[in-house]
């Protein structure tokens, strides 16, 4: 599958994040859980990818989110997805990625982007949330729920990603 269609499956899950995803979640929930699903991509693309094309990918879909769903300032998620994407990506570049590996550095990456946004949104004075209350609240759920996406979606991700690696070395040696 082609770097092409891994971004149209990424807006996809990116629209399924901003609205269907609500649809399915009971009202109480609503506010707690805050999906990143396109984001789970990025992290697949720094696992599989690499750490250039998940800077990339986390920088357009962070963008992307930062002008669609918050209007106070522009860029905290470009910045963290892009981050959390080159910073995965670096982390995992010479070693096999397991699904236990995989599923580990998703959610430490999922709470380090959340953090990131959290701290930026902070530093300008734009939340007056207590941090601890806002781990248990939105963070450790968000997270629980990228696990689970992440577990979902492994092994389709992982075959598209690696069919992509396959196709450009066949081209290569031709």
């Amino acid at each position: 599958m082609s770097l092409t269609r891994i971004v149209l499956i990424m807006l996809l899950f990116f629209y399924a994040e901003g609205t269907i995803f609500y649809w399915l979640v009971p009202d109480i929930w609503t506010n707690r859980l805050v999906p990143h699903f396109a984001l789970a991509f990025v992290l697949f693309a720094a696992l599989y990818r690499g750490r250039h094309t998940s800077l990339f990918l986390g920088f357009a879909f962070g963008f992307l989110q930062d002008i669609v769903f918050y209007d106070k300032i522009l860029g905290a998620h470009a910045f963290a997805g892009a981050l959390v994407g080159y910073l995965t990506g670096l982390l995992m570049e010479r070693r096999r990625s397991t699904m236990l590996m995989a599923l580990t550095m998703i959610s430490l990456s999922t709470f380090v982007y959340d953090n990131v946004v959290f701290f930026i949104y902070q530093v300008f004075r734009l939340n007056h949330l207590d941090y601890d209350w806002a781990l248990v609240s939105f963070m450790l759920p968000s997270v629980f729920l990228q696990l689970g996406f992440s577990l979902l979606i492994y092994v389709p991700a992982r075959r598209w990603f690696e069919n992509i690696g396959v196709k450009k070395s066949e081209e290569k040696e031709e």
